[in-house]
């Protein structure tokens, strides 16, 4: 494996880590907005309580991420951010807003109140951010953006408001949803709240599934390789097979109320689904327009990327496992496999 490669294979890798952590925190933003019923106030508490001893450390997983890419591949990086800018804005005030929609309303001194607004801008936030995540995947996956010269071509609009990327934008909505639920019925000991949790992990596992069959559909005409890479290949439909049986298994699972399995099962999906991804997309960070070689920094500053990050990870590996230890050690954990 080349550098630019192995470098690639990190930024995919570490993408996904913030997928399983930070983006199961934004599914419980959906279903915070979600609470229905006499136990609403319950729901509420629990996906607060889920979230907020690590809601602002899985951050760190997208930072190391995009340093990765800036000095790993600036002229991807380049492009990226400049054709489009638009759906990062909005993703990176969705970001902003539920943090600090988070902590405000439970110190707002409004009461009541003050809170019920701030609770509203953290579920739109909540809502907002993972469809831009995907809208800007979705954008990168299909041709539409142009490099020409040093001049990125396409338009600010054109690449990004089409309906491959908001399929995509949805895909993930729902799939960050579902993995949500499928972690919350493992943050209480209440019966009754399992089971609600259950009933919307149930619920969305179906919307991941038809918007899944959606994006494959729109692939069809705006991302031909990506699809034929999952039907033609058999790295890609082994990938493909592994995210059909795993949702099938966590739904299973759920039924069963074999919550850990569950759990399991769902990781073992995003991570099948994020690797059938990366695999398709190669060798393009920007499909037709920007490749991992040609963007690739010297090989020298690669080296010393991988080298920082391995020493950092000297840090950073041990303080989340501390952190999670602590707080999650019970649901990472459980006694009798649960």
């Amino acid at each position: 494996m080349s550098l630019p490669d192995g470098v690639a294979v990190v930024i995919g890798v570490v993408l996904t880590v913030y997928v399983l952590l930070g983006g199961a925190d934004f599914g419980g933003g959906v279903w915070d907005l979600g609470a229905r019923g006499p136990r609403a106030d319950r729901q509420r508490e629990v996906v607060a309580h889920a979230i907020g001893p690590i809601w602002e450390a899985n951050h760190v997983w997208m930072i190391v991420a995009v340093v990765l890419l800036f000095t790993g591949f600036p002229t991807g990086f380049s492009v990226i951010m400049t054709a489009l800018h638009i759906p990062l804005s909005l993703m990176l005030v969705g970001i902003v807003l539920r943090g600090t929609s988070f902590v405000f309303r439970k110190a707002d001194p409004a009461g009541d109140e003050g809170a019920s607004g701030w609770q509203t801008v953290f579920a739109v936030s909540s809502l907002l951010t993972p469809v831009m995540i995907g809208v800007v995947l979705g954008a990168v996956t299909v041709p539409g953006i142009g490099y020409d010269d040093g001049v990125v071509t396409g338009g600010f609009f054109a690449p990004w408001l089409r309906p491959f990327p908001w399929a995509v934008g949805a895909f993930t909505l729902a799939l960050f949803a579902w993995l949500a639920a499928c972690y919350l019925v493992l943050e209480t000991d209440d019966p009754a709240l399992q089971d609600d949790f259950r009933i919307r992990a149930l619920g969305a596992g179906w919307a991941v599934a038809v918007a899944g069959a959606a994006v494959i559909a729109a692939g069809w005409r705006a991302a031909p390789a990506v699809v034929a890479h999952f039907v033609e290949t058999r790295a890609g439909a082994l990938l493909l097979a592994g995210g059909v049986v795993g949702l099938a298994a966590t739904q299973a699972s759920l039924v069963r109320r074999r919550w850990f399995q569950a759990r399991a099962a769902a990781v073992a999906t995003v991570v099948a689904i994020l690797a059938g991804w990366g695999v398709g997309q190669y060798p393009w960070i920007v499909r037709d327009a920007v490749a991992i070689h040609d963007a690739a920094a010297p090989d020298v500053t690669l080296r010393i990327v991988l080298w920082i990050l391995g020493l950092g990870s000297l840090l950073l590996v041990p303080a989340f496992a501390y952190l999670y230890g602590t707080f999650k050690g019970r649901i990472l954990f459980p006694r009798g496999g649960g």
